[in-house]
C-alpha cells in the first residue's frame, strides 16, 4: 500500500487550497460537495492533500473541528481491495469504523479503522 491522501479538516477550503497552492506550487485537481462535505483535492506528485470542509454544523467533520481546530484528520492509503484490508484489520484486532466499505470522494470505496486501535491516527483505506 501506498499514501494515498492526507485528509485535512477547515473551516474554509478554498483559503486553505489557495495557502497550499501558493506554498507549495501545487494545483486544485478536483472538488465536490457530498455527505454534507466539501472536498477539494490538492495534487502533491505522487499523492494529494484533501480538505475537508463541513457545509453544515452536522456531521464528523463538523465535530472535528468543534473539538479540535483545523488541522489533520485522516491519513489514507491506497489499497486494490478495500473489503480485503478491512479483513486483515478485524484480523490483527483492529476495530473499523465502517464494517463494509462505502461510496467516498471521487466514487472511490473507502473504510475507516478506529484510532484507538491505531495509534490515535484515523485510517482510511481506499479502492480505486
Amino acid at each position: 500500500m501506498r499514501i494515498d491522501h492526507v485528509g485535512i479538516a477547515t473551516d474554509d477550503a478554498a483559503a486553505l487550497a489557495e495557502l497550499f497552492a501558493d506554498l507549495l506550487a501545487v494545483e486544485v485537481v478536483h472538488e465536490e460537495t457530498f455527505d454534507g462535505l466539501r472536498v477539494v483535492f490538492l495534487d502533491c506528485e505522487n499523492s494529494l492533500f484533501e480538505l475537508l470542509e463541513p457545509v453544515d454544523d452536522e456531521g464528523p467533520i463538523a465535530r472535528f473541528l468543534e473539538r479540535r481546530g483545523s488541522g489533520i484528520h485522516h491519513v489514507a492509503f491506497e489499497t486494490d481491495d478495500a473489503a480485503a484490508a478491512l479483513e486483515r484489520a478485524r484480523e490483527v484486532g483492529i476495530e473499523p469504523v465502517d464494517e463494509e466499505p462505502r461510496p467516498g470522494a471521487w466514487g472511490h470505496e473507502v473504510a475507516f479503522l478506529h484510532p484507538r486501535d491505531t495509534g490515535g491516527v484515523l485510517v482510511e483505506f481506499v479502492e480505486h
